[in-house]
C-alpha cells in the first residue's frame, strides 16, 4: 500500500515538471505577419492602393498572398473624399452672370483708361478767363470704389493721381473703422478763377482742370471725418494729419489748415509740377 503510494506521487511530481518545462512553448507569443501558427487565424494585410476611383462595379487588389480582394467604386469614392474636398468649386451660373454684368458695366463707365476711374467722358473745356479751360477733360464721380460727393471735373492726369492717393493714402488711413470710406465730401473741382479768388492774381490750378478741393469723408456707419473739425484731435485727426502727407508725392502741391487761413477746413491737391519736387504745407 504504501509502495503504491509513493509511486503514484512520483508519477504525479515527473508529470508536473513535463507540464512546467513545456509551459513557455504552448504560450502566446506574437507572430510575424504571414506566419501564423498552427490552428490560428492570422489577418493578412492588403498592399497599399493609391485611391482612383474606377470604372464599373469595383477594383481588384492583390493581397501579400497572392488573394485578391474586390473594393467596391464605392469605398475609392470614400477614400478620395478629401481630395475632392480641395478641389475649387466652379463659380455658379448666378455669380458668373452677375460678375459679367458689373465687368460690363465698369467697362462702361471708365474713363482715362482706367477701371478704378469711374465717370464719363466731358472733352475740351473752354475758359472765360486767359489761361484758363481743360483740353480733354472728364467729370470723375468714384475712384477705387469710393464715391464722390459731387462729379468733379479735371483731366485724366489728375484722375489718375487721386487715384493713387485713395490707394495708398486715404484708405490706409482711415483703415477698418466705422467700416471703411466710402465717399469723399469735394468741397472743389473746376473752376475758372484766380488763386485765393484774389483778381489780377496767377490762375488757380482749379481753372486748368488740374486741381480738387476736399473737406471730409464719410465711413461705411454714418460717421464723418471732417478737415474742419477733427484736424487737430482724437483718431480722426491722426488719420487726416497721415493722409495729408501722403498726399506728398502724387500730387504736386498739397495744402491744409497749417498752410494758410484759406485752407483751414479743407485739403487743396493740385497736379502743377515745380522742378524743386512737391510743394506740402
Amino acid at each position: 500500500m504504501g509502495k503504491t503510494v509513493c509511486l503514484a506521487g512520483l508519477i504525479a511530481v515527473l508529470w508536473g515538471t513535463s507540464v512546467v518545462a513545456q509551459a513557455p512553448d504552448a504560450s502566446l507569443r506574437p507572430v510575424a505577419r504571414g506566419q501564423g501558427a498552427v490552428g490560428v487565424s492570422t489577418p493578412v494585410a492588403a498592399e497599399v492602393v493609391t485611391p482612383v476611383e474606377t470604372q464599373g462595379a469595383g477594383a481588384q487588389i492583390k493581397t501579400e498572398d497572392g488573394r485578391a480582394v474586390v473594393v467596391t467604386t464605392e469605398t475609392t469614392k470614400k477614400r478620395k473624399g478629401l481630395f475632392q474636398s480641395l478641389r475649387p468649386k466652379p463659380r455658379t451660373e448666378r455669380v458668373s452672370v452677375f460678375a459679367g454684368k458689373k465687368k460690363r458695366a465698369l467697362r462702361k463707365g471708365m474713363v482715362c483708361g482706367d477701371l478704378a476711374l469711374q465717370g464719363s467722358v466731358v472733352g475740351r473745356v473752354p475758359g472765360r478767363l486767359g489761361g484758363c479751360g481743360v483740353k480733354s477733360a472728364i467729370k470723375l464721380r468714384s475712384v477705387s470704389g469710393v464715391a464722390l460727393s459731387q462729379q468733379s471735373v479735371m483731366d485724366c492726369g489728375t484722375a489718375k493721381a487721386l487715384k493713387r492717393w485713395v490707394d495708398k493714402g486715404l484708405k490706409p488711413s482711415i483703415g477698418r473703422k466705422g467700416g471703411g470710406v466710402t465717399k469723399i465730401r469735394v468741397a472743389a473741382h473746376y473752376a475758372c478763377r484766380y488763386r485765393n479768388n484774389k483778381r489780377g492774381g496767377k490762375i488757380s490750378e482749379h481753372g486748368k482742370g488740374r486741381a480738387i478741393d476736399i473737406s471730409a469723408f464719410y465711413l461705411k456707419d454714418g460717421s464723418e471725418v471732417s478737415v474742419l473739425k477733427h484736424w487737430r484731435g482724437g483718431w480722426k485727426g491722426k488719420a487726416l494729419r497721415q493722409m495729408h502727407r501722403a498726399a506728398c508725392g502724387p500730387f504736386g502741391t498739397v495744402l491744409g489748415p497749417n498752410a494758410n487761413r484759406y485752407h483751414r477746413d479743407h485739403f487743396h491737391f493740385d497736379t502743377a509740377r515745380y522742378r524743386s519736387g512737391s510743394y506740402c504745407k
